[in-house]
């Protein structure tokens, strides 16, 4: 689903308002995630484009990006995710992060698990390639899941108290 974002490059204010919406879809406890990108040395505005990555429009344009950093020596950037939990009464977030480099050309293939064509570009730290030329699980390898975070923490809060309250009857 599309939601409403707040003008605010923030990924958890972001990530908690899209949560509140959904729940308010739904009625019921549901996550959302929001990412940001942060380009640490972006000429005139380090850490762009932060929590506004759709809305600058860097990712369509990787050439015009490529071209904007061609003279900057620290290409380091990372990748951000914010999961929020919503229940209707509490906000619960976990994030994750990614660091990594621009690269200095376009590197990779398109793939249907491609979730924006920044991974054309990113390199992440310890690794030759990029993401476009990664695997599944070369992917999941080095970097903070803010997912797998939020799946072991519903499993110990929920999943445990439902098979007591299951085994009981």
């Amino acid at each position: 689903m599309d939601f409403q974002e707040p003008e605010i490059n923030d990924i958890e204010i972001v990530s908690r308002s899209k949560a509140m919406q959904a729940y308010q879809i739904l009625g019921k406890p549901c996550f959302v995630i929001d990412s940001g990108f942060n380009i640490h040395n972006y000429p005139n505005n380090p850490g762009y484009p932060g929590a506004f990555v759709r809305r600058s429009g860097i990712s369509e344009d990787i050439e015009g990006l490529l071209n904007t950093l061609k003279d900057v020596e620290d290409r380091s950037c990372q990748f951000l995710d914010c999961l929020t939990f919503y229940d209707g009464n509490e906000f619960f977030n976990f994030y994750g992060k990614n660091e990594g480099y621009i690269t200095y050309e376009k590197r990779g293939k398109g793939h249907k698990e491609m979730r924006s064509a920044l991974w054309y570009v990113f390199q992440p730290k310890g690794s030759v390639k990029t993401l476009a030329e990664m695997t599944n699980e070369e992917r999941e390898c080095g970097h903070i899941s803010a997912k797998n975070q939020f799946i072991e923490w519903y499993k110990k809060r929920y999943l445990n108290t439902r098979r007591l309250v299951k085994d009981e009857i």
